[in-house]
């Protein structure tokens, strides 16, 4: 991923040579491919490429558009033939995308957002009205923050230099935290008050200090995709899935690929090879990269991915997890991490990646994120029966009750509450054990922040879109938010890119009936019916992987006096977010294998132990409206106030 970083000093004064200087040392190693830059009327743009397809190689960014626009993209456009032939330009065929997407600004303006297809962030700088757009793609895959104040307007692709700059004060965003505790913040906040991230599917307009936020594209609620045979429906996503794993096979030089030896990631190899055996696509090679763990019996995927690697003919890189901890209780202390998400040490695991992506030379990763979401992973009736519901198609919501009542082993009138339970407040019918805050927060916390601690659930609406139209966007959603917490990696430099987060293949999977996706006794229908002869057999009819319980128990007992070291003057314990004593209980429960929240459990670690590393790094003001504001006016570290 390149990085773009601008700010515009709006009484026209340019930033000075130490601060470049400081600026350069820190954004060099997410790209080091050059830097190219802009400055004219206080307006400073600099650009780091990070090349991963032959096109890129050969444009110049930022580049101007014929109105004098200055735009910066960092991305990958999948639909490049389809542009250049709208295009007023005489483009050439192999074009840089940046290029493309220049001449669709010209030609539509704001409009060409809805049309680019891919993983993308752009800024457009308008010299002639002085005005500044910045914009996303439509799940969010890159990062771009902005902030605003009385003199400057600052954007970057990478976190760090809007919080890293000069006498900057740091104000931790509790609703971030909160939802960093749960299921993951709102995709347009960061940690820190006043530093914002562009929301997914959108654009934010500067001008005249002014903000304006636009939401460019939607799902279409009544795009239906109805076909009389089961075949026609695998044909469609055999389709659509090769087509996504196509889109993101496109680079000039190996791709690393992980392999779990579960169904996301194996059947996405396996597609790979299919996609690479046709030659339609300019990878040179697709390498796989594997984690086992002998020690955990009902987590060992060696067996699973080993058949992958047989029917490929070619072995991958192992790494045993299995003797290394999976977590570290202590703050990292030889670098900056900006978010609770890259506060850990790096741990072997995660240094053996680095080596392979290093010394092979890998500039993009492919992942299996949300494959679990939007395949039908989780086998639930529950969005099929509310859709039955609300139609209502009662003579077939009995039936259908009948038959999954059966395959679950569950009373009917149990499936059919959890069906109904999703149109009432939560007030009246109260939370699901999996959505309740942690019992060790403070519970004047909880009560300000209690929507994002229960995952920014909305009730569904009986009128409108089906439920599980409704269910397919919180899904999505989740994800938008779970990649807003990812940063950009550094040492190494690499892009990751997701084939299940195609636009295209989401729209399919979106439009057609749930019963496609999920049946009783056959959880990812759809998906192992259309994977038959490309993914072996055994991985196509495997059980749901199961969740790794011995690891943390053990992780915790091994460093237990790190743990007790952790609950002893707690940083967010002083901000009000943690009940100190309460947290200790937690550990203590986790560490005896009672049943415990892990997730939680183990946000709450990350979250200290990045906060402890802020800290000491950086001055940082509590909230003014924070839960201990009249009881914690000075909270100190051994090296940095905590000013409140």
């Amino acid at each position: 991923m390149s990085v773009i970083f601008g700010r515009w000093n709006f009484e026209g004064r340019t930033p000075s040579t130490d601060y470049l200087d400081r600026l350069h040392t820190s954004l060099a190693a997410y790209a080091p491919d050059g830097c190219n830059s802009y400055s004219n009327e206080g307006v400073s743009i600099i650009y780091y490429p990070f090349h991963t397809t032959r096109e890129s190689r050969c444009g110049t960014q930022p580049s101007v558009t014929k109105s004098g626009a200055i735009v910066a993209w960092d991305g990958r456009l999948d639909n490049r033939e389809e542009l250049i032939d709208q295009s007023r330009d005489a483009l050439p065929d192999d074009s840089p995308d940046a290029n493309i997407v220049a001449a669709a600004y010209e030609l539509w303006g704001t409009q060409c957002f809805e049309k680019f297809v891919g993983d993308w962030a752009i800024s457009i700088w308008n010299p002639s009205d002085r005005s500044l757009i910045l914009a996303k793609d439509f799940v969010g895959t890159r990062q771009l923050y902005y902030s605003l104040d009385n003199d400057n307007l600052t954007w970057s692709t990478v976190l760090d230099p809007l919080i890293l700059r000069p006498g900057t004060i740091l104000t931790f965003d509790e609703e971030y935290l909160a939802g960093w505790l749960s299921f993951f913040p709102a995709s347009h906040l960061t940690p820190y008050v006043g530093i914002q991230s562009v929301p997914p599917c959108s654009f934010v307009h500067f001008q005249n200090k002014r903000q304006t936020i636009t939401k460019y594209r939607d799902f279409d609620p009544t795009k239906q995709i109805r076909y009389k045979t089961d075949a026609e429906y695998e044909d469609h996503f055999r389709f659509a899935f090769a087509e996504s794993v196509r889109r993101r096979l496109r680079s000039d030089a190996p791709i690393l690929a992980e392999l779990s030896g579960g169904m996301d990631s194996s059947s996405t190899v396996c597609m790979a090879d299919a996609v690479i055996a046709r030659g339609v696509t300019d990878s040179p090679r697709l390498d796989t990269l594997s984690y086992y763990d002998d020690s955990e019996p009902s987590w060992n995927e060696y067996p699973y991915f080993t058949m992958v690697e047989e029917k490929r003919g070619r072995i991958g890189r192992h790494i045993d997890v299995g003797s290394q901890r999976p977590f570290d209780f202590t703050p990292c202390t030889d670098r900056f991490a900006p978010t609770p998400s890259s506060g850990g040490r790096p741990n072997q695991a995660s240094r053996q990646f680095a080596d392979s992506v290093m010394s092979q030379g890998y500039r993009v990763v492919l992942s299996g994120t949300g494959g679990d979401e939007v395949t039908g992973g989780i086998p639930t009736p529950t969005p099929e029966l509310a859709n039955l519901l609300v139609e209502p198609r009662f003579r077939l919501l009995a039936h259908q009750l009948k038959v999954w009542a059966l395959n679950k082993r569950r009373p009917w009138f149990h499936l059919l509450f959890e069906a109904a339970r999703g149109f009432f407040p939560s007030a009246v019918v109260g939370l699901p054990k999996n959505e309740r805050p942690a019992a060790w927060l403070n519970p004047v916390f909880v009560r300000n922040h209690r929507v994002a601690l229960s995952g920014y659930r909305r009730r569904l609406r009986v009128f409108g879109p089906l439920p599980s139209f409704q269910e397919n966007l919180f899904a999505l959603e989740v994800l938008r938010r779970q990649l807003a917490c990812s940063v950009l990696p550094s040492e190494p430099a690499y892009e990751r890119r997701y084939p299940y987060l195609d636009r295209d293949l989401l729209e399919f999977l979106f439009a057609i009936p749930r019963e496609q996706l999920v049946r009783p006794g056959q959880r990812r229908s759809l998906m192992r019916r259309a994977l038959t002869g490309i993914v072996p057999p055994e991985i196509l009819n495997r059980t749901r992987k199961a969740f790794v319980a011995r690891g943390p128990t053990a992780a915790i007992s091994a460093q237990w006096n790190d743990a007790v070291e952790l609950t002893r003057e707690m940083v967010s314990s002083s901000l009000g977010i943690v009940i100190a004593e309460g947290f200790a209980d937690a550990l203590e429960n986790a560490r005896r294998a009672r049943e415990m929240p892990t997730v939680p459990l183990f946000r709450t670690i990350a979250m200290e132990a990045w906060l402890r590393s802020i800290v000491r790094e950086r001055p940082v003001r509590a909230p003014v409206d924070g839960p201990m504001k009249a009881d914690a006016q000075l909270i100190r570290t051994e090296s940095t106030p905590v000013l409140k």
